[in-house]
């Protein structure tokens, strides 16, 4: 089975909470199901400043419902720096360094 899963919060276009409610029910699914990492993908906004899917997937990661399934995360502009540690964790994710690094309109996350 694979360690890693993609999920895209934007596939569909879909609004912010239709958004919020596919990441609830994907992390949720990807811990039950023995994932090692998820990596989202929530886009960046074309304004420059960052989506609205963005934002809110952010703050709905530090809600305390993720406390006990989340162990780490970091956006894909940060990557160079948690780099080690996620891939000492679940070395899949080295398949995936390309693609995370520098991307501002991805999340990967660390399941417990």
């Amino acid at each position: 089975m694979a360690k890693v899963k993609e999920v895209n919060l934007e596939q569909g276009l879909p609004t912010v909470e239709v958004a919020m409610s596919r990441l609830t029910n994907e992390v949720t699914t990807a811990k039950m199901s023995g994932y090692k990492a998820l990596i989202l993908i929530h886009g960046f906004g074309s304004s420059g400043t960052g989506g609205s899917i963005k934002a809110a997937t952010k703050t709905k990661l530090q809600q305390t419902m993720f406390r006990g399934i989340i162990k780490d995360k970091v956006n894909g502009e940060e990557w160079d720096v948690k780099k080690r540690a996620f891939v000492s964790h679940c070395p899949q994710l080295n398949d995936f360094d390309r693609r995370i690094s520098g991307n501002k309109g991805i999340t990967v996350l660390l399941l417990k």
